[in-house]
């Protein structure tokens, strides 16, 4: 039988990862063999000494380890660098596998004296109002999924949802009334005797509302300002009249100093005179959709999606001017604002970037951002230091300011 040779390879030593290969090209210094942490088997920097031909041999180890330190320092940088501006979406849901090396955040919020007590999940879409009645131990929120629901503040649980037959735009509540608006039409029920009456007239969908005066103005997507005001117990709303000036729809409502002030998609301002009903001056100073206002003492705050907030005050002549401009880098959704535990005004700004910046006024200095899934449409503010806020996910989240005199206790 014929048989084949085998032959096997020649054994060769083994080589050890301290062994340089020939030709190594680099003169410079491996900065980590200096610091005898470099494990690489054919590292292309000299593990030795600086060559011969350099004048200060002393110098290019110091070089290299000033090049060791840099290279680090990027390094680390690059590992614990994070996105300020969202929230991981895999951490929301508890199967983010990257820890300490994820570049969104894993937390709700950042910055000090305020903290987030619990969050709602119930609303399938976005939330578009917030509302807790005085004297009520219950939460009312409206959504686009065309529920409103009632929260128990005890408990946190969901105690009841109510169909409202289409997409909520707006939910307002004043004494024991609580409005929600919807496509042409106003709901309106009351929590302690469960009376229930529907205000029709809106023209397309309601989505902003706000009292004042024994009033209820509703503004729709027609451009319109809806006004009611109460009568008889029997039929308690009467509508008394209709605002027109705005072109396009009116989307945020506010009220200070005997004036309503409206904010429409046509970018302008209107200023009402609360005794006669009537138009007696438009602000024109955004380039974009006016989304919020709000009256804060002498001044009148706007945003809007042109990424500015602006400073309303009043000129000798009666006029409203602006007095100060603060950008954003996206375009902002809402404002709201209260006092903080030390009594120091807080605005709350809601960005399109998923994000609530809470800014100390009159020096607009960042104090903390509040994080939701998406877009926060909704923001209110509650009795005892709480607030609430509503995204367009339908995450609904209650916060609190935190006790200066407990935050020392703690520290």
């Amino acid at each position: 039988m014929a048989t084949k040779e085998v032959r096997r390879p020649t054994m060769r030593p083994e080589s050890s990862v301290y062994t340089r290969p020939v030709g190594v090209s680099s003169k410079t210094v491996c900065a980590y063999w200096i610091a005898g942490r470099c494990t690489k088997k054919f590292c292309r920097f000299l593990h030795t000494s600086a060559p011969s031909s350099l004048a200060n041999p002393h110098i290019s180890k110091q070089k290299a380890i000033q090049k060791g330190n840099a290279y680090n320092a990027t390094q680390k940088s690059n590992v614990v660098q994070k996105s300020p501006e969202k929230v991981c979406k895999f951490w929301v849901v508890g199967n983010c596998v990257e820890g300490d090396r994820c570049p969104y955040l894993h937390t709700w919020f950042r910055g000090a004296g305020f903290s987030m007590l619990v969050k709602l999940q119930g609303h399938k879409k976005a939330v578009t109002g917030i509302a807790l009645p005085e004297t009520s131990d219950k939460l009312y929120s409206a959504g686009t999924d065309g529920t409103a629901r009632v929260w128990d503040c005890r408990t946190g649980q969901c105690g009841s949802v109510i169909n409202l037959g289409g997409e909520a735009g707006s939910l307002v509540s004043d004494g024991p009334w609580i409005f929600v608006g919807v496509p042409n039409v106003v709901k309106a029920w009351n929590i302690q005797t469960n009376a229930e009456f529907n205000l029709n007239g809106p023209v397309g969908q309601v989505h902003a509302m706000v009292v004042a005066n024994e009033m209820l103005f509703a503004g729709a997507q027609d451009g319109v300002i809806l006004v009611w005001k109460g009568c008889s117990e029997s039929n308690p709303f009467q509508l008394a009249g209709t605002l027109k000036g705005h072109t396009q729809a009116v989307v945020c409502l506010t009220v200070g100093r005997s004036r309503l002030y409206s904010g429409s998609v046509d970018q302008t301002i209107r200023v009402w005179d609360l005794d006669t009903l009537q138009c007696i001056m438009t602000l024109n100073g955004h380039s974009d959709v006016v989304m919020s206002l709000i009256c804060w003492d002498q001044f009148l705050l706007s945003c809007s999606l042109d990424c500015t907030i602006k400073v309303w005050v009043a000129t000798e002549g009666g006029n409203l001017e602006v007095t100060y401009t603060h950008n954003e880098e996206h375009g902002v959704l809402a404002l709201s604002g209260m006092p903080d535990a030390e009594a120091k005004p807080i605005l709350f700004c809601s960005c399109n970037d998923a994000s609530v910046r809470l800014y100390e006024l009159p020096s607009f200095t960042e104090r903390g951002r509040l994080f939701g899934k998406r877009e926060v449409r909704a923001i209110q503010i509650g009795p005892g230091g709480l607030f609430f806020s509503g995204d367009t996910s339908g995450l609904l989240s209650v916060w609190k300011w935190l006790d200066p005199d407990l935050k020392e206790l703690s520290s």
